[in-house]
């Protein structure tokens, strides 16, 4: 297989190529359904390349795919819940950037799976509205988890229902939220040492391709009834949550 110049040494012109179009596809499905794309992508990464260039790389891609479905539909984002979102993120993710090192990550795959299948299954979850105030907590957590397990958008899911906000607003306002996430993600990985400029030309690849996707996806939204997104998008994030459970025993 012959390597482009511009692609990353260790990284093959096929597998480039796979990448553009997984990241196509798993935009397409965060459009749909609010979230799921993003562990897709995330799957896919850890698959292809080591984990310590997988999670920041994946943020990047996810920064383009979120923040162009938060454009698309910003009308329909819940400014004041992302503004509380907003220190309770920071907050997350200071104090993830100082134990990242140290803590299992299994421990936590297994609490977010947990958590989330209660969440979606457990009597009156999913049919409480949190006051906005409460979303700086929500921040502080889905932050500190993504810099642990990158793909977080299931838990943020878990606060943002679409029986209470309908799907526009829970499909804008999850995209807005996890757009900061990632970019915050992207800092916190920066300072930490990262290096990521011979990944660029890629991502911005994947980033083309994930707008593309999100068109797609966006518009493959208003095939489905209200109802048959609520049902949907609980499947998907039980599915979700029970791969998280299976990985964390496999490690």
């Amino acid at each position: 297989m012959i390597n482009l110049q511009w692609l990353p040494p260790e990284l093959e012109a096929g597998t480039a190529l796979v990448l553009v179009v997984i990241s196509f596809v798993t935009s397409a499905i965060s459009a749909t359904f609010g979230l799921g794309g993003g562990v897709a992508m995330l799957i896919a990464l850890l698959s292809l390349v080591p984990p310590i260039v997988a999670l920041p790389v994946h943020a990047l891609v996810q920064v383009g795919s979120n923040a162009g479905r938060a454009w698309m539909l910003r009308p329909h984002i819940m400014r004041t819940v992302f503004l509380w979102f907003l220190p309770g993120s920071i907050l997350g993710i200071l104090i993830a950037s100082q134990l990242i090192v140290s803590l299992p990550t299994t421990v936590l795959q297994v609490a977010l799976a947990i958590f989330i299948l209660w969440s979606v299954w457990a009597p009156g979850m999913g049919k409480r509205e949190l006051s906005d105030p409460a979303f700086i907590a929500v921040g502080a957590v889905t932050s500190f988890a993504t810099m642990f397990l990158g793909a977080t958008g299931p838990l943020l899911a878990a606060f943002l229902s679409p029986s209470l906000y309908g799907r526009d607003r829970t499909v804008a306002t999850h995209a807005a939220c996890m757009t900061l996430q990632h970019l915050l993600k992207l800092l916190a990985f920066g300072f930490l040492g990262f290096v990521l400029a011979e990944w660029l030309p890629l991502v911005v690849a994947m980033i083309i391709s994930g707008l593309l996707g999100t068109h797609f996806g966006g518009t493959l939204l208003r095939r489905f009834s209200e109802d048959s997104f609520k049902k949907i998008f609980k499947v998907i994030l039980t599915l979700l949550a029970l791969r998280l459970l299976v990985r964390s025993t496999m490690a």
